[in-house]
């Protein structure tokens, strides 16, 4: 897809992965319609780039549907939604409160189910489209301190995969971008904890413009997994080709971390 002329919706648009890749969108000559829940950052990014902002919660599919039927109304056919808005989730396993873990699971999965049941409909009567969302690495591999964030990743990657498979024959484009470390907000939370940061930090932290150039480049090549770290795809190999020698090694990284850590 070549963004020139194109009508794009970007959710959690008012920083990092989104923020950044809102205005590369723009920069090739996109038309945007950006969201997020924070109203004041989202603000503040529309008017950077002269798109048109909807104070979204992605975690309420009502508000997705609100989105989508504003951004047609303003608009006109969306050509691609971005369902990048996620969050960090609760750190830990199975002993993180259920709440938590549920809305995790509304904001880093639902909330692209919802998205592609509000415009698929849409794309399909006109035969094109395209759907591109953020998950991560972790949805290809795991996030060692968090098993909130680890099973919803991989459950994104999984609603991605669905859809690509599902839709093709329809005229529907599916992308879905799995970083690794990247310098965000987000990324702060997990720096506290020593075993989940080993990972990231062995991968390299790259930044957000790193990201948007990534997926700009994947949006016009049309890749499925676009992978702004390009070594996550060698790891998806051997842990696809060799699983146990895999999960040696995480269980070796993850050993060490611990034994570097200071006392609790």
């Amino acid at each position: 897809m070549e963004l020139a002329g194109k009508h794009a919706v970007v959710t959690g648009a008012g920083s990092g992965i989104g923020r950044a890749c809102a205005i590369a969108f723009a920069s090739e000559g996109a038309r945007l319609h950006l969201a997020d829940v924070d109203g004041d950052r989202l603000s503040a990014v529309a008017e950077e780039i002269g798109a048109a902002p909807t104070r979204t919660d992605v975690s309420r599919e009502s508000e997705i549907r609100e989105l989508v039927d504003e951004a047609q109304g303003l608009g006109g056919p969306i050509d691609l939604f971005f369902s990048n808005a996620g969050i960090a989730g609760p750190p830990g396993g199975p002993e993180a409160p259920d709440d938590e873990l549920q809305r995790t699971w509304e904001i880093n999965v639902m909330a692209h189910v919802w998205a592609a049941r509000a415009v698929l409909p849409a794309m399909v009567e006109r035969g094109e489209g395209y759907l591109l969302s953020t998950a991560s690495a972790a949805g290809l591999l795991t996030q060692v301190s968090a098993l909130g964030y680890s099973m919803t990743k991989h459950a994104a990657v999984a609603v991605a995969e669905w859809l690509s498979i599902a839709y093709a024959d329809a005229g529907i484009k599916v992308s879905c971008v799995c970083p690794q470390g990247v310098r965000t907000p987000m990324l702060e939370l997990a720096l506290d904890d020593p075993v989940g940061a080993a990972p990231l930090l062995a991968g390299g932290l790259i930044d957000p413009d790193d990201v948007a150039v990534a997926v700009v480049d994947g949006l016009r090549a049309e890749q499925f997994l676009i992978l702004p770290h390009p070594e996550v795809a060698d790891h998806l190999a051997l842990k696809g080709a060799q699983p146990e020698r895999w999960l040696t090694g995480m269980r070796r990284l993850v050993r060490q971390a611990r034994s570097q850590a200071p006392p609790a």
